[in-house]
């Protein structure tokens, strides 16, 4: 029988679909759980700020309303709190939808996309929707190589994404690479920085790439309200573009894009200055503990400069994964970043930090004793 997967686009049968990971609600069932410690999708365990639930709930009685397409009010917001025009911003259903867009807008089969080992997935799921070359190029360890990844542009180079911080790996590049970098980048090329953590870098060298905005630079910046203001459930992230990107990225926006309950809380986000405060300091305090306990197991680990620690754990990580998840903690695997030793768990309240110790303790003892 002819399947309709046949007649399908050849490209897309490159795309590896994306792996969210196991849902908690699975983990309680299989394992007759009450209670799961999630460390492994990077969300905020403090949760929104409160006045973005008021937004919430005083906005949902007009769901039945389509949302504003442009998001009007929201971008007038970020406009001023980036020192950015309203022009060079456009909201999407989370970052991802800004990724998306870039290469509907700017990529054709044939072309180049550029970025590195370690990447997130939608740099490979991007280039292989539009016909395009994964060009994929070695890090230097576990941080980015930019004077690599300049080589590897040509004349067919049409984007390229560089994740700072970095996930999984939770590294950045500094302000004196990027500088280096954005000299050798051609007028023919885009460059997508992807900013979603960005809030919680601590490094002064971070580099401020909405300066390349505001000069009209062929960049994107991309950032999201799924991180430290705990909104991944509503689905919005924004890009700050040069003026041509952001005139192109409108050309395939799609209409009603955002939800009315996703605008109204991320606007009330942006006016809670406490829920950047306690998040950052949440994650800061849980960083420098769990350094001391890696450290006192004998386990290397990758400095952070995100919500989330990447660590070897010298044992296969698809063991670990399953010994945590039947204690009641899940986290990600590193084999699905080629590094199948490790694994990257978000950093969570002190209580979920400690239970997360606890259980890799244990589960580390396991295998030592060949259980």
């Amino acid at each position: 029988m002819f399947r309709a997967y046949d007649i399908a686009r050849k490209t897309i049968k490159r795309i590896a679909p994306y792996s969210p990971g196991k849902n908690s609600e699975d983990v309680k069932r299989e394992f007759g759980l009450e209670e799961i410690t999630k460390l492994a999708s990077n969300e905020n365990p403090l949760g929104p700020s409160p006045m973005a639930i008021e937004a919430i709930c005083a906005a949902a009685a007009d769901v039945g309303v389509y949302p504003d397409p442009l998001c009007v009010e929201l971008t007038g917001v970020l406009a001023k709190h980036l020192e950015v025009l309203p022009d060079n911003i456009l909201i999407g259903r989370g970052s991802d939808e800004i990724l998306h867009m870039l290469g509907l807008a700017f990529v054709s089969p044939g072309d180049d996309v550029v970025f590195s080992q370690f990447p997130f997935a939608m740099y490979r799921i991007i280039p292989c929707l539009q016909g395009a070359n994964l060009i994929e190029v070695p890090a230097r360890g576990f941080d980015h190589d930019l004077d690599a990844i300049a080589a590897a542009i040509t004349d067919r180079t049409r984007l390229v994404f560089i994740g700072n911080p970095c996930n999984p790996t939770g590294t950045i590049v500094r302000a004196e690479q990027v500088e280096r970098f954005m000299s050798r980048a051609p007028e023919t090329t885009v460059i997508a920085f992807d900013e979603a953590y960005f809030e919680y870098v601590d490094d002064p060298d971070y580099p401020d790439t909405l300066a390349y905005v505001r000069r009209g630079r062929k960049v994107a910046v991309l950032r999201t309200f799924s991180k430290v203001y705990a909104l991944a459930g509503l689905r919005i992230g924004y890009g700050i573009c040069g003026r041509g990107v952001a005139d192109a990225l409108r050309q395939v926006l799609e209409p009603f894009n955002v939800s009315s309950i996703a605008q109204v809380a991320a606007i009330a986000s942006l006016r809670d200055p406490e829920q950047l405060a306690r998040s950052r300091q949440m994650v800061f305090d849980g960083k420098a503990y769990l350094y001391e306990r890696f450290e006192q197991m004998g386990l290397e680990y990758v400095p952070t400069q995100t919500n989330f620690i990447l660590v070897d754990t010298g044992v296969d990580s698809r063991a670990v994964f399953g010994g945590l998840m039947r204690r009641g903690v899940t986290i990600r695997t590193g084999d699905i970043f080629g590094l199948p030793t490790w694994i990257r768990v978000t950093i969570g309240t002190a209580e979920q930090n400690a239970l997360f110790i606890d259980a890799l303790e244990a589960v580390l003892e396991d295998h030592a004793g060949g259980r």
